[in-house]
């Protein structure tokens, strides 16, 4: 990463788009272009260029639409963020490559599988612009993006098993909240805001800490709980019976 003139560290976020329609990858990469922070360092049409572009070019994060033929990118999500995390010298480089879905509404079944293939995050096609590079940025500063009334429904639905189908046979009993016997007071209760999707600053201000206790709090979790990014914290979260689905989303307070 190049220093700038005051001898800060000019951080550069570097991309790659993968998605088979033209015109969204150059929309994107138009967008992105006004963006200095932000470089597109390689594009794709298939899930199978992109796993081999990341191979090459190391991104930060990957913007990986669902549906390419070919290799899916649901299937590509799983190689990359495999491949980043069992390669030591990539990870000591450049850190671990990070996957950001693209999706609709109407695609519950994919992001359940792109969420356990190890995605970071999930986009909206139609989603406004700066949203989607504030998600690009998130996801590349190790958190993940967690859009409570978009993703709400996905993590419920990853969290619990399915139902057998009638007539079959009676469904399984429900499993057994996950027990956290390494957490603490505290921290169980920052893991209750994170289930319901606050940001740090929110659970700081919820809890009355610093941002920066907030974060800390955040980091030991997923070191105490082995989970890669904060969509598994809120996965836990809901297995561990500390947030329910009939409490609702919640709905920042106006000031």
């Amino acid at each position: 990463m190049p220093a700038d003139g005051a001898g800060a560290i000019a951080v550069t976020v570097r991309v790659v788009l993968a998605d088979d329609q033209p015109l969204i990858r150059a929309g994107l990469r138009v967008l992105i272009a006004d963006c200095p922070d932000l470089d597109v360092v390689g594009e794709a049409g298939t899930g199978a260029q992109a796993v081999q572009i990341v191979r090459q070019a190391r991104p930060d994060v990957v913007v990986m639409d669902i549906r390419m033929p070919g290799m899916d990118g649901i299937e590509a999500t799983q190689m990359i963020t495999a491949q980043t995390m069992t390669a030591p010298t990539m990870m000591a480089e450049t850190g671990p490559t990070r996957v950001v879905v693209l999706t609709t509404f109407d695609d519950d079944d994919y992001v359940y599988a792109a969420l356990r293939a190890g995605a970071s995050g999930f986009l909206v096609k139609d989603m406004a612009l700066e949203d989607i590079l504030a998600a690009i940025r998130v996801v590349a500063a190790g958190d993940a993006l967690i859009a409570p009334s978009v993703t709400r429904r996905l993590i419920e639905q990853f969290a619990r098993p399915a139902p057998a189908p009638a007539p079959e046979p009676p469904p399984r009993p429900a499993q057994p909240p996950r027990e956290l016997p390494s957490v603490t007071d505290r921290e169980r209760e920052v893991l209750t805001l994170v289930g319901r999707g606050l940001s740090n600053g929110e659970i700081a201000g919820r809890l009355v800490i610093s941002t920066a206790t907030a974060k800390a709090h955040v980091a030991r979790l997923l070191a105490k709980l082995g989970a890669r990014d904060r969509v598994q914290l809120v996965i836990v979260a809901y297995q561990a019976g500390l947030v329910s689905p009939s409490a609702g989303p919640h709905t920042p307070r106006q000031k």
